[in-house]
């Protein structure tokens, strides 16, 4: 009696182990599933762009020169008309004084020859009267008449050398004037890239000394939009973006201007939208890169499917004929069965997509995964022989 017992409370105890792992192995779960629910959805088109001032001028010189005095530095305020530098004015003085004395010179010809004309004009009407009288040959009279033309003539010459001297004198003037650099408008240094004692010269082109930004309460975004989503943008429509320096506090602007202008950058197109955006703290600063989001549409408590079970396609042969079907589509679980349902979908912020359709209703459990491991699945492990 002892002995049975012995042997059968082993199998007995093996026998309940089974039983219930059996059980549990039918009852697990075959699919892993989420929640048709309501909430918002934000469809928007992503893009990069660097922040910049609306309005940056790019202060020059028109003269060469070497740098005699700074006025205004990094983060100056300035004002429209400032004095912000200064190019030594030594060389452009003296040819203000040169082109003053040619100017003197040439007003002092010009006076001779006037007195020259007076001349030759009493000598022309002098022989004028003598040759009237037979007292002196035609070729005098002829003489005196030329002289007195000559002397008309050049009194136009003189004149025009006048005239040319003083405009030498106003380009001399304007050139010492162009040694003051001036601000041309109210506004914040952004940059500088002079100091005292350099040399700049403005032969080929004009070097850049300083960089203003007229309002930095006010910035813009050149963002680089891709050719396939270009299409999507409207001006005015509302913008969210962040930038590496206030990673979690979102800044809000909105689409002023879309140009047309093509940028290829290895075959690959864009078109810069431009995105006004208000910067009363200041926070924004030239050149900060943005992270943007142009907010397509938005809508409010609708119902949504998770992205996942829109990709979901069951992978055993039960739903092989249901595969085939066109279209959007979900699965539900129905007599431990999975179950398509066509659904009719609007807008998508990439993890949830809305619900269009009457096919399901809310709370209704959605197929996202397959839990069943496929059947030609071979166990891990080491292989018996």
């Amino acid at each position: 009696m002892k002995k049975i017992l012995l042997i059968s409370i082993p199998l007995i105890a093996l026998g309940l182990a089974l039983f219930f792992l059996l059980r549990d192995k039918g009852n697990a779960p075959l699919f892993r599933t989420e929640k048709l629910t309501r909430g918002d959805i934000t469809f928007a088109v992503t893009a990069t762009g660097n922040v910049n001032a609306v309005t940056t001028v790019l202060v020059g010189t028109q003269v060469s020169g070497t740098v005699r005095d700074i006025f205004a530095d990094f983060n100056s305020r300035v004002k429209k008309g400032q004095l912000i530098a200064q190019i030594d004015p030594a060389l452009f003085e003296a040819q203000v004084d040169q082109q003053r004395a040619a100017l003197v010179t040439a007003k002092a010809n010009l006076a001779k020859a006037e007195i020259s004309v007076v001349d030759t004009k009493r000598t022309l009407e002098r022989n004028r009267t003598l040759f009237s009288k037979n007292l002196i040959a035609q070729s005098d009279l002829d003489t005196a008449a030329t002289n007195y033309d000559g002397a008309v003539a050049q009194v136009n010459a003189n004149k025009a050398q006048v005239e040319q001297a003083a405009a030498a004198l106003r380009t001399a003037e304007t050139n010492l004037r162009y040694t003051r650099i001036l601000s041309p408008v109210d506004g914040t240094v952004v940059s500088r890239n002079v100091d005292v004692g350099q040399t700049v010269a403005a032969s080929f082109q004009t070097p850049t000394l300083f960089n203003i930004a007229q309002d930095l309460t006010k910035m813009q975004i050149d963002s680089n939009v891709a050719e396939a989503d270009i299409g999507k943008i409207k001006v005015g429509q509302p913008v969210e973006f962040t930038v590496d320096a206030y990673p979690d506090s979102p800044f809000h602007g909105s689409v002023s201007e879309i140009r047309n202008a093509p940028i290829s950058v290895q075959n690959v197109v864009t078109y810069d939208v431009v995105i006004k955006v208000a910067n009363p703290e200041l926070k924004l600063k030239p050149g900060m890169t943005a992270n943007v989001s142009i907010v397509i549409s938005s809508k409010k408590e609708i119902l949504k499917i998770p992205n996942t079970a829109l990709r979901f396609r069951p992978s055993e042969k039960r739903g092989k004929a249901d595969q085939r079907e066109k279209g959007s589509a979900v699965w539900i679980v129905e007599n431990n069965k999975p179950k398509r349902v066509a659904v009719t979908t609007g807008i998508s912020d990439g993890n949830f997509t809305e619900l269009v359709s009457d096919g399901i209703r809310e709370g209704q459990e959605l197929i996202v995964e397959s839990l069943a491991k496929p059947k030609n699945q071979q166990p891990s492990g080491p292989r018996m022989f």
